[in-house]
């Protein structure tokens, strides 16, 4: 599978995240308010959001949310956990600026994704903080069930899914 595409949607373009987009997703990332729900709530001091930019480069499955409108980069999501055998990955680590909440954003992205990950896989996971109750409202508004429960990196987490043939029902 790859998972660094380029994908672009009406709204939303989604590309590789480079080394060079570090200042531009720090400014998408450095509202707290975006983190106020997430296991990882001082993501926006600089020095910590660092290390998580790192781990998006280093993972080679992280894309940058752009806003076709301006040519701003507003966010990122990424794959990663890619399992063969188990014909499954996992979308997360997403986060957008909060004047893109809750609409068509959130939604397109996702969309993008989803349709990009069931080219190859069955199965779409989501690891989503057991306090973050925005991302779990998101993620259900898109059609993902819980599986299960897990403790991930000492934080409690929800596990959503969703299978190939239960989205492709649903367009």
């Amino acid at each position: 599978m790859e998972l660094q595409p380029s994908l672009e949607g009406s709204f939303t373009k989604l590309l590789p995240l480079e080394s060079s987009d570090f200042e531009s997703l720090y400014q998408a990332a450095s509202d707290p308010l975006i983190w106020e729900q997430h296991p990882q709530k001082l993501r926006y001091q600089k020095e910590i959001f660092q290390s998580f930019f790192q781990g998006a480069i280093d993972s080679k499955g992280a894309l940058k949310v752009i806003d076709k409108a301006t040519g701003e980069v507003i966010g990122s999501s990424r794959f990663y956990g890619y399992d063969s055998p188990q014909n499954t990955v996992i979308i997360g680590y997403s986060f957008l600026q909060r004047q893109f909440w809750g609409g068509k954003f959130n939604s397109e992205m996702k969309h993008l994704m989803l349709s990009h990950a069931f080219q190859t896989v069955d199965r779409v996971l989501f690891e989503v903080g057991s306090n973050n109750i925005r991302s779990q409202t998101a993620i259900g508004r898109i059609g993902a069930s819980l599986l299960e429960h897990r403790v991930l990196d000492g934080v409690d987490h929800h596990i959503y899914k969703i299978d190939r043939k239960d989205w492709l029902k649903s367009f």
